[in-house]
């Protein structure tokens, strides 16, 4: 998939992450519903943007506006559907705030240390700017592997 090449952790155009679980359970937040768990400060940066870029997405439902954590969750998670729709909007702030102060306790890799961009103890994804959209493409096989399987985990543990 890729040759040999050496990245630093604070080239910031990879996203690395290493394989885990969160500190605690999320139900409305997507990103909490992943085993990546961010292992540089880019990726960090890169996670906190993307979650603020989908929060400030609003949607009406109902009555209500929400942002797009919650609209997304009611569209995939049958349990947010059946929850009150304040009840979720709650949860999601919760849920956010929680991720935050994770993502902020994180042990992060230090900016000069370098990794082998086939390295199989992270996930390393390339990152490529569409217009406004940032795209992650897995930089090797390992990476690739893992994605596949990550979000099928995910679609499954949401229905």
């Amino acid at each position: 998939m890729s040759e040999d090449k050496i990245i630093t952790a604070d080239d910031w155009n990879y996203a690395i992450y290493k394989i885990g679980n969160w500190e605690k359970h999320y139900e409305i937040n997507q990103i909490g519903l992943s085993r990546e768990i961010p292992s540089t400060k880019p990726t960090v940066e890169h996670v906190k943007s993307s979650m603020e870029e989908i929060r400030n997405s609003k949607f009406d439902i109902g009555s209500k506006t929400v942002n797009g954590f919650v609209a997304i969750a009611l569209q995939l998670n049958s349990l947010v559907q059946e929850m009150d729709l304040d009840v979720a909007i709650e949860l999601e702030e919760i849920e956010y705030n929680n991720i935050l102060k994770e993502l902020d306790d994180l042990e992060l890799l230090e900016d000069d240390t370098q990794l082998n961009i086939n390295d199989e103890d992270y996930l390393i994804y390339k990152l490529e700017k569409d217009c406004h959209v940032t795209n992650s493409i897995p930089a090797n096989e390992h990476t690739k592997k893992f994605y596949f399987e990550e979000m099928i985990r995910i679609e499954n543990a949401v229905r």
